[in-house]
C-alpha cells in the first residue's frame, strides 16, 4: 500500500489539432485529428478554458460557480468526464478514477434545488464531420431521380439522370 497521498488531478485542455471559435455563450471546438465538432455551452467552455494543468477540480468548480451560480463539484466532474471522453483534455500521466456523474443526476439535483434547468449544467454536443463521400449530394448519370434538382447534370428525364 502506498503511504503517499495521490496528488489531485490537474486537467489540461488540449490545444494541438483543434480549431476554436467563440460563439456568444458557446464555444465551438473542431478536432482536426478526429474530424469531430463539439459545441460547449457556457459552463463547459468555462471549465475547458480554465483547464491549464495547474488547477484542481475543486479550483475549477470555484471558477465556474462565479459565472454560473448553482454549479457544484458534480457539475464540474460531469463536464471533465465529457471533455475527457471527447478527447478535449490532455491524457493524464497516470489514469485517475473518476466518480461517474450522470446528466440525469445533475438535472434531478438542479430541480430539487430550485435552479432553472440548464443554467449551471455543462453540456457538450458533438457531431462527426462528413467524409467527402458523404458530402456528395447529387445523383450521377444513369441514377434514379424524380426531379432535375437531384441530378449532378441538372437533368432528370424519364426517372433517370442524364
Amino acid at each position: 500500500m502506498n503511504d503517499r497521498m495521490q496528488e489531485p488531478e490537474r486537467p489540461k485542455a488540449r490545444s494541438e489539432g483543434l480549431v476554436v471559435e467563440q460563439l456568444d455563450d458557446e464555444t465551438l471546438v473542431y478536432d482536426t485529428d478526429r474530424h469531430k465538432a463539439h459545441c460547449l455551452n457556457g459552463p463547459s467552455a468555462t471549465i475547458w478554458r480554465a483547464c491549464d494543468g495547474t488547477r484542481t477540480e475543486a479550483q475549477l468548480t470555484s471558477i465556474v460557480a462565479r459565472s454560473y451560480p448553482g454549479s457544484d463539484g458534480d457539475a464540474t466532474a460531469y463536464s471533465l468526464q465529457q471533455l475527457a471522453e471527447r478527447r478535449l483534455l490532455e491524457p493524464p500521466a497516470e489514469p485517475q478514477i473518476h466518480r461517474g456523474v450522470t446528466r440525469r443526476e445533475l438535472v434531478r439535483k438542479a430541480a430539487i434545488g430550485g435552479l432553472a434547468l440548464g443554467l449551471g449544467i455543462p453540456v457538450i454536443k458533438s457531431i462527426v464531420a462528413p467524409t467527402p463521400a458523404h458530402a456528395f449530394s447529387c445523383v450521377p448519370t444513369g441514377g434514379g431521380c424524380s426531379s432535375s434538382a437531384q441530378c449532378c447534370s441538372g437533368v432528370c428525364f424519364a426517372g433517370h439522370c442524364l
